[in-house]
């Protein structure tokens, strides 16, 4: 067996794993990890006795004509199935206890593994949550990082196109497969984050979404990301389940203040009260995420020496900060002692800013470059 076919296999296992009834995320987690791979837990499943016995027939017995529509999206370019088990799983995903056994994927994944900022808020936002929404996202994408929601209605939607409208990558997390978009309005907005970022999913294609989808999608975004920002929630918003869940991931929260008397702030006002971080401006946000930023950094230094090749370019050779050569090399070139803007190193490197991100996220953590004010960058003293 080659190791294409070995590989086009194992997906194939995953997908019936991801299908079969009776088996959550966990308990994939577990079958996996006890057998040490996807085929190894379908071609024993008969005598799998710690699985329900209508999912053991569905392992081994598979729909036919699911498998071959599932490898049909998997066969299209820019489709990806992200299982729990590869190094390509994000990093900060993986930390969470209820992470996904395995993530679809439209788009580029090596966004999965660039520095998120989660915005979310309400679906009927006024036009000030929108004109917010905008502005923070436009901010977070000039200072290197990726935004990253649901794609709703409302702020979610806004803070996707400003991210695009700054040239930068944005990701979507879907509550539906990922194949199907909704709401329906957003399918031009789905197709330009399809082309610069991502669309997620643990759902199978062609699943529909489901009130309960959504809250589980809440955990991805807050669980990909190095914090949440909250702008216009009411008390019952599911923004806050992605607070929620993002406090209980040890990430941080933060809320936007609002009139007193809009129903729209008093959900930003109770996770002020609860412990969220009150902020008016993007730097305040940039300023508090550094440590988890390095940790993301620590996670992607060991991603580049493991799989040897560069976030920026997949499939280019590998250029480690210590070699100083290639794309490093450009990036370093670019950087001065007076601080300058991802804008200016990508003016001056020819690097995209996604790439430039992870990089000087690496190089920050080895104390060659120092993060200024204002989303610039410096060389160390």
């Amino acid at each position: 067996m080659t190791a294409d076919s070995a590989a086009a296999d194992e997906a194939l296992a995953w997908l019936a794993l991801l299908r079969a009834p009776g088996l959550g995320a966990a308990a994939i987690r577990a079958l996996v990890a006890r057998h040490g791979s996807a085929r190894t837990v379908v071609s024993q499943a008969r005598r799998e006795r710690s699985i329900p016995s209508a999912t053991r027939d569905a392992l081994c017995s598979p729909d036919g004509a699911t498998q071959a529509a599932d490898r049909r999206w998997l066969d299209q370019p820019g489709h990806h199935l992200i299982a729990f088990t590869s190094d390509d799983y994000p990093a900060l995903l993986r930390d969470i206890p209820s992470a996904p056994a395995a993530l679809f994927v439209a788009g580029d994944p090596i966004h999965l593994w660039s520095a998120q900022i989660a915005i979310v808020g309400s679906r009927n936002a006024t036009a000030s949550g929108l004109a917010n929404a905008r502005a923070f996202a436009r901010a977070f994408a000039q200072s290197g990082n990726v935004v990253t929601s649901g794609l709703a209605e409302g702020i979610d939607g806004a803070a996707h196109a400003a991210a695009l409208d700054a040239g930068a990558a944005t990701i979507a997390v879907l509550g539906t497969g990922p194949d199907l978009i909704y709401p329906r309005q957003h399918a031009d907005l789905a197709a330009r984050i399809r082309a610069n970022g991502a669309l997620v999913s643990e759902f199978p294609p062609g699943t529909a979404g489901k009130p309960e989808h959504f809250p589980r999608r809440n955990r991805i975004i807050a669980g990909l990301s190095l914090g949440t920002l909250v702008i216009e929630a009411g008390l019952n918003s599911g923004s806050l389940i992605t607070a929620r869940l993002a406090a209980e991931q040890g990430r941080e929260v933060f809320a936007l203040p609002g009139s007193i008397h809009s129903p729209l702030a008093r959900g930003c006002h109770k996770l002020i009260r609860d412990g969220a971080l009150l902020v008016e401006t993007a730097d305040e946000v940039l300023e508090q995420l550094r440590g988890i930023g390095a940790r993301l950094a620590d996670h992607l230094r060991g991603r580049l020496h493991d799989v040897g090749r560069s976030a920026a370019a997949p499939d280019a050779p590998l250029a480690l900060p210590g070699q100083r050569d290639g794309q490093y090399t450009r990036l370093l070139a670019a950087l001065d002692r007076a601080p300058a803007s991802l804008d200016e190193l990508a003016a001056r490197s020819s690097l995209p800013i996604a790439a430039l991100s992870s990089m000087l996220l690496v190089l920050e953590l080895e104390g060659v470059v120092s993060a200024a004010s204002g989303g610039r960058y410096v060389l160390a003293q």
